[in-house]
């Protein structure tokens, strides 16, 4: 069964901003809970599909990926926020009953999460880990790569983990690390404070090693203890069929390493279409401009049409008029969420010459005084409205 579109599930525009989709997730988790629809399994699915459509729309770099790809860019996405992090799930109640509730109300979800994530261990508050910075690389694409897929193997002046030290820093490698003694290695501290309430305890990350946990004694000399150092890499590049101008596509952890051992950026790899000389790209469909000599279009006959994968013959009728459209099945460019392949479209106009031998004009001036060559008002409607679907 087809999943369907989160922008859909939750009834919001896919323009939607931030708060509209915030309100509008509210308004659908408190309609379908289960504990407002006990034993009701059709609401839970409903509640469960809320939930995951506002898992992406809400974070700008998933919904980007979701509005580029649909399903196929955030694969795996869905049931994050019930994956065991409790917190999670007490903040993320927190959020749907503040605009209810009140901000009391939603505040003590808030405090218990965190109060529950601290005497649990949950996870949220652990050794802070430090993050590469992203890279950002155009590829140009011609038409033929893009129909068909391509891979591309491009170079890249990225920051490295240190060969020598092994990304720690360290002159002797882990030798040369020493565990914090004031957080003894855990990146955080904790606190207790007496209120009117009871004992409250609160965690932060350590003042004196900043939530890292250790201390390099003997800085790497290789990298000056950093971990990185900056390396021209080789990277190799699946590009997928269908892609398009501006298209962002991101490879992760081929960015930046981080320093100490954290973890590595992505890679972002934009996408740049080169232009093709004869024929134009309207989405999935490719549009060819065929400008017929008044003989074949009066007499019929075939001409040449240009493809992604070459010329192909096609058969004009007698009689064909300006403004005519003719479609070849298959020949566009293959949608990129795998949704089938596009259509060539070969608008056809007629040639007319602007200087005539006096053989020609002779020709022509006997057409003129032929009736079969007097446009009747059927012909100037059929024109017209021809002419008008091309806008529609």
């Amino acid at each position: 069964m087809a999943k369907r579109d989160y922008y859909e599930i939750l009834g919001v525009a896919k323009n939607a901003n931030a708060d509209e989709i915030k309100k509008a997730y509210r308004k659908k988790a408190i309609e379908f809970h289960p504990d407002k629809n006990p034993g009701d399994k059709a609401a839970e699915e409903k509640f469960k599909e809320a939930a995951e459509a506002y898992e992406i729309l809400s974070d700008p770099q998933k919904r980007q990926r979701y509005d580029q790809f649909g399903h196929a860019g955030v694969g795996g996405a869905g049931d994050a926020q019930w994956s065991g992090n409790m917190e999670d799930i007490f903040m993320h109640f927190g959020d749907i009953f503040e605009g209810h509730f009140g901000g009391q109300f939603s505040n003590a979800f808030r405090h218990f999460a965190r109060g529950f994530a601290e005497e649990q261990g949950d996870g949220r508050y652990q050794q802070r880990k430090t993050r590469g910075s992203d890279l950002r690389v155009k590829v140009r694409l011609n038409l033929k790569e893009i129909a068909t897929g391509v891979e591309k193997k491009i170079k890249v002046q990225r920051l490295v983990s240190c060969s020598n030290c092994g990304g720690t820093g360290g002159k002797n490698g882990s030798s040369s690390i020493k565990t914090c003694p004031t957080c003894k290695g855990r990146g955080i501290v904790t606190q207790f404070q007496r209120t009117i309430l009871g004992s409250m305890q609160t965690q932060s990350y350590c003042p004196d090693c900043g939530g890292a946990g250790r201390f390099i004694t003997e800085r790497c000399p290789n990298c000056g203890g950093e971990g990185v150092v900056r390396k021209e890499d080789i990277i190799t590049i699946q590009i997928p069929a269908g892609v398009e101008q501006n298209m962002q596509l991101t490879m992760r952890g081929k960015g930046n390493a981080a320093r100490n051992g954290g973890i590595n950026g992505d890679l972002l790899v934009v996408i740049e279409e080169e232009e093709y000389p004869e024929l134009l790209r309207d989405g999935s469909d490719l549009i060819y401009n065929l400008l017929l000599d008044v003989p074949t279009a009066i007499l019929g006959g075939t001409v040449e049409i240009p493809t992604v994968d070459g010329k192909v013959k096609v058969k004009i009728d007698k009689g064909t008029q300006p403004g005519k459209v003719l479609r070849l099945r298959n020949k566009g460019l293959p949608n990129v969420n795998s949704y089938g392949t596009g259509d060539l479209l070969v608008n056809i106009g007629i040639y007319i010459p602007e200087n005539l031998s006096s053989d020609e004009r002779k020709i022509f001036e006997q057409f003129q005084s032929s009736s079969n060559f007097k446009p009747s008002q059927h012909n100037a409607r059929s024109f017209f409205d021809k002419f008008k679907k091309m806008f529609e």
